[in-house]
């Protein structure tokens, strides 16, 4: 038997290190994704979106906080709504922020898939 030791294990690579820039045709694809599935999943596509591709390009980091401030926003009005539904306006104030989520949605989509900045017109800045 040998008395030397053996061979020291190999470097591993560090941990959460810079992550690599998204194509340009990634950064339309996921924008347009985060802001349609706003549509049907409220904040949780932004917010998955801002909190995982923040830092793979400016476009998507644009893109997921605007989403992510709107969702936010229509969450308040929905809120807002559902206490005034008691005194019956609430109601009205629901329908309009679900057609507000649908047009605005779509709007920042096509915005998104054709490479354009998009900022919502009645989102409150939350995430910048």
């Amino acid at each position: 038997m040998s008395a030397t030791p053996p061979p020291p294990p190999p470097p591993q690579q560090p941990y959460g290190g810079q992550q690599p820039q998204l194509s340009p045709a990634d950064e339309k694809l996921w924008a347009t994704l985060i802001h349609v599935g706003g549509i049907l999943f409220s904040f949780i596509p932004a917010l998955v979106g801002y909190l995982v591709l923040k830092d793979r390009g400016p476009f998507i980091r644009s893109h997921t906080a605007t989403a992510l401030n709107f969702q936010i926003t229509l969450l308040i009005a929905y809120v807002v709504g559902l206490i005034l539904s008691i005194v019956g306006i609430g109601v009205l104030i629901l329908l309009a922020v679900w057609v507000l989520n649908i047009v605005f949605s779509i709007i920042a989509a096509v915005k998104a898939n054709q490479g354009a900045f998009y900022t919502y017109p009645i989102a409150i800045k939350f995430v910048s």
